[in-house]
């Protein structure tokens, strides 16, 4: 080892000292954060399974949990709806969905994980990022759900979260009314409670219950399950060159001529 070398190394340890003390952790130190409370640690990059979750149709997988029990007169026009959708299909004008339209898929459906989703963990905070359109949501662990009135409507809502022994317990509340479940109608008061849990050192379990008695006869339960992908990097989806185009009655076609309005 040269002199130059020798020299260096009692001031990369201050530098090092200095990092720590001023609250700048790395990425492993904020992995200990979560290990060291003696909880779960769900950083990592993870994919919905099993690979077939969407049944015999990619394009129309089936609701997770059943069909939903709406009430009326929300049921007969959800039934009117998947009508509709399914004859614009079939003439091949499919209505605009939010994805083809490039907006966030918001709560509950980026938990879907429809591309690979990164969770990253510390001991106050839980962030997800899907790659499917660079989505964030944040979840605060150890945090009180504000006031309805302070909860600002939003894609994901406010999510705060507490463990109970080795399952985070997750509530959000504040989902954007136009925000839908497999086109499912909701309130603004609509509550999603999460519990997430390690079944296996490779294997989340996330049990989802939606809540909303001014729509739903009863809460609305079904099961993600992901399975690590320890190789794989998260990438960069962006819809910067969307082809989209929507007529006035909703109906999606592709702009295939770019001076095509």
């Amino acid at each position: 080892m040269n002199a130059l070398r020798i020299a260096a190394l009692p001031m990369l340890g201050l530098t090092l000292l200095l990092m720590t003390a001023c609250g700048a952790p790395s990425h492993d130190a904020q992995q200990v954060l979560a290990s060291d409370s003696g909880k779960p640690d769900f950083t990592g990059t993870w994919d919905r399974y099993p690979e077939d979750w969407y049944g015999e149709d990619p394009d129309h997988p089936p609701p997770p949990g059943g069909p939903f029990d709406l009430k009326e007169p929300y049921a007969s026009q959800y039934a009117a709806l998947l009508k509709k959708l399914k004859a614009a299909d079939d003439a091949g004008t499919p209505i605009a969905s939010a994805s083809t339209r490039c907006l966030p898929e918001g709560m509950p459906t980026i938990m879907g994980a429809i591309y690979p989703i990164e969770i990253m963990q510390n001991a106050k905070q839980l962030v997800v990022l899907a790659e499917f359109l660079a989505q964030t949501r944040r979840v605060h662990i150890g945090s009180r759900m504000p006031a309805a009135e302070d909860i600002e409507p939003s894609y994901n809502g406010y999510s705060a979260a507490h463990w109970e022994g080795d399952t985070l317990v997750v509530e959000t509340r504040g989902v954007r009314p136009d925000v839908q479940f497999f086109n499912v109608p909701h309130s603004v008061n609509m509550k999603i409670t999460e519990r997430m849990r390690l079944i296996a050192p490779d294997m989340i379990e996330n049990k989802v219950v939606l809540d909303d008695p001014e729509y739903l006869n009863k809460p609305y339960s079904f099961t993600f399950q992901y399975n690590r992908k320890s190789d794989y990097q998260i990438g960069e989806y962006v819809c910067e060159n969307n082809q989209t185009k929507v007529d006035a009655e909703g109906k999606a076609s592709l702009i295939l001529d770019k001076n095509q309005k």
